[in-house]
């Protein structure tokens, strides 16, 4: 028999509803905790997954935009950055970041976009009792999750700031923008070797399928470091299995969905009712 304990007891005509759109869709969690968080509330609303590719995003942001009874939808992978320039307005986050993971519609159809991936990732290292003020970190990426976490990071005090992205320009850029804003912390393009950090974390795509290379020389991983991840499917992804073998403490991508859900929630109207 299926679980139905996260599912909304009855969806009517009068239900409210949210999106989450990404390609591929199938490895978001999103639905099921925000789903949870929704009928623990006992809202009448519930999320829907929709996958879209790149080359039909604009036409699926129109259709969320006409859909009256829609107040909102999670933008992921791969689709925070190019999401950006289709909402009508962005939190200054967002404009830093240049890239948006989660959308107010209003009642006339207007979005604003904000993003939630950097304060959910720091929340769900310090709900584990991990501080990054004052560590030395190696962030792999430097997409839109990417730039919010190296945003957060910094926010959060690290001393060091390591990026490391397979376009090498890519990660230069960011960190030349980040030099502007934090002159507090040291910022440095990386090769795909993280010795020498306290935190290793994985911002980029790689690991969602079995075939994927790691996204760093695990290697030189060596106990004492800890290894984070973004992906949430699956939970315990090649990096973090080779990174325990190492003995290396790992963080698995999913406290960073759950500190975000109350976030995301807020970001699109959900109260109490």
């Amino acid at each position: 028999m299926h679980e139905l304990s996260n599912c909304p007891s009855k969806i009517t005509g009068n239900t409210r509803l949210f999106a989450i759109i990404a390609d591929p869709i199938h490895h978001v969690k999103t639905p099921e905790d925000m789903n949870a968080l929704m009928v623990a509330r006992g809202v009448d609303r519930v999320m829907v997954p929709i996958h879209v590719g790149l080359a039909q995003l604009a036409a699926a942001v129109d259709g969320l935009r006409a859909m009256q009874n829609l107040d909102g939808f999670v933008v992921t992978v791969p689709h925070k950055s190019a999401i950006v320039s289709l909402c009508d307005s962005v939190s200054a986050a967002a404009r830093q970041v240049g890239a948006v993971n989660v959308v107010r519609r209003d009642a006339e159809g207007r979005l604003h976009g904000d993003i939630l991936d950097g304060v959910g990732f720091v929340a769900g290292l310090r709900k584990a009792a991990i501080e990054p003020a004052g560590m030395s970190v190696y962030l792999a990426g430097a997409g839109g999750a990417a730039q919010a976490i190296a945003f957060a990071l910094a926010e959060a005090g690290v001393a060091t700031l390591t990026i490391a992205n397979r376009t090498e320009a890519k990660a230069q850029a960011l960190v030349d923008r980040l030099s502007g804003l934090f002159p507090g912390v040291a910022f440095q393009v990386g090769s795909r070797d993280p010795v020498g950090h306290d935190l290793v974390i994985n911002a980029t795509s790689m690991g969602l399928r079995e075939t994927d290379d790691y996204p760093c020389e695990v290697q030189h991983l060596v106990p004492g470091q800890i290894v984070a991840e973004i992906i949430m499917q699956p939970e315990h992804t090649a990096l973090l299995a080779a990174a325990a073998q190492r003995g290396c403490r790992v963080h698995p991508g999913r406290p960073m969905l759950q500190c975000q859900i109350e976030l995301m929630a807020a970001a699109m109207g959900v109260h109490h009712e």
